[in-house]
């Protein structure tokens, strides 16, 4: 039987995948950690906090700590309704208006 071959580049794909999977279970999230979360750039994320625009917390010295579930509402706010949904609401809206 021959050893597993695994290039440099299968490794590294490898080794992101688990600090995704391990940045999914960590509660509260630093300025870099926070960018691979969102996917957003670290100057980005600095923006939007000096401005107000994002939940955050600043303990000390200037860091900014940001807790994953807040940044989740956040990535989520300002949902746009699918057709199908639009058309239930109508649906239901009408049904109730004929009682």
């Amino acid at each position: 039987m021959e050893p597993l071959q695994i290039s440099n580049e299968q490794l590294n794909k490898r080794l992101d995948r688990i600090e995704k999977l391990l940045l999914g279970q960590k509660e509260i999230l630093n300025l870099e950690e926070t960018s691979e979360f969102t996917g957003l750039s670290r100057a980005y994320i600095y923006k939007l906090s000096s401005l107000g625009q994002i939940p955050k917390y600043k303990p000390r010295n200037g860091q900014l700590y940001f807790k994953r579930t807040e940044i989740e509402a956040w990535l989520l706010r300002n949902k746009t309704s699918s057709q199908d949904e639009i058309d239930l609401a109508a649906d239901q809206y009408l049904l109730n208006q004929n009682k």
